[in-house]
């Protein structure tokens, strides 16, 4: 005679119930059974500490959509005041022209004009002499440097020259004619830094291939205009004379205390 209501092996009677999924499986030994049991909690408390921990999902995507629409705001804005920089004088240029500049400048200056080239029609040798006074009060001043030469030397026969090289004694000249009267007095902001910034370049090439110490450096500028092309018909395919050569002579310059030397 069985004991009553009780059946381990696969039986199907426990107390005299049959077991049902809400009832716990009784097909387990005992220490199967109580690691079971332990087990459930513990993967329950996780997935609630999961859930909880990651950030709602409309936070999430509202997040992600501010982003995206705040960099295509940007890049919207970035291109319409630089086309209106770029473009040919117009009444909302010149309208906006304070707000175009200042976005402009000086991180994403243009170089070019849209439907007006603007090609280069004379050939500019930048050159700078320094002065240093010594300690009897004796002012010594060097001889011209070229810095025009330093910047040729290193784009002849250069497949890949630098960006430096090319470009940016040429644009440093550029950028104070655009700013600066024939007397060279900074009237803004701009031209002020426009001229430390030619100061600094020249001062650091200067330094660069001669050291020593100094004080003040002057630049001058020698202007040779491009000759003319040959006009069709002309007899010997002779080129139509330049004109005269424009030397320019910069006021003298105190430069930054790292230039002054021991």
């Amino acid at each position: 005679m069985r004991e009553a209501g009780i059946e381990r092996p696969g039986g199907a009677v426990l107390d005299g119930t049959t077991p049902t999924d809400a009832n716990v499986r009784v097909n387990l030994s005992e220490d199967e059974f109580t690691m079971e049991s332990a087990r459930q909690p513990t993967e329950g408390a996780a997935e609630r500490s999961t859930e909880q921990s990651e950030p709602p999902p409309f936070l999430l995507q509202a997040a992600t959509s501010a982003a995206a629409f705040l960099c295509l705001t940007t890049a919207l804005v970035h291109v319409l005041l630089v086309f209106l920089h770029v473009a040919p004088p117009n009444p909302l240029s010149q309208q906006y022209s304070r707000q175009v500049n200042a976005w402009v400048f000086p991180l994403f200056e243009q170089n070019w004009r849209l439907f007006a080239p603007d090609p280069e029609s004379v050939n500019r040798q930048i050159s700078a002499r320094t002065a240093h006074t010594t300690p009897d009060g004796t002012v010594q001043v060097s001889g011209w440097f070229d810095l025009t030469a330093v910047d040729s030397s290193a784009v002849k026969h250069n497949v890949f020259p630098s960006h430096t090289a090319q470009n940016m004694l040429r644009r440093a000249w550029s950028s104070y004619l655009d700013n600066h009267g024939d007397d060279d007095r900074p009237r803004s902001r701009r031209a002020l830094m426009t001229q430390q910034y030619l100061t600094n370049i020249a001062s650091d090439r200067v330094t660069a291939h001669r050291g020593g110490s100094f004080e003040a450096i002057q630049v001058r500028v020698v202007t040779v205009p491009i000759a003319a092309p040959a006009r069709a018909g002309s007899a010997g395919g002779a080129t139509v004379a330049p004109r005269a050569d424009d030397t320019r002579y910069l006021p003298w310059w105190k430069v930054a205390a790292d230039f002054h030397g021991n």
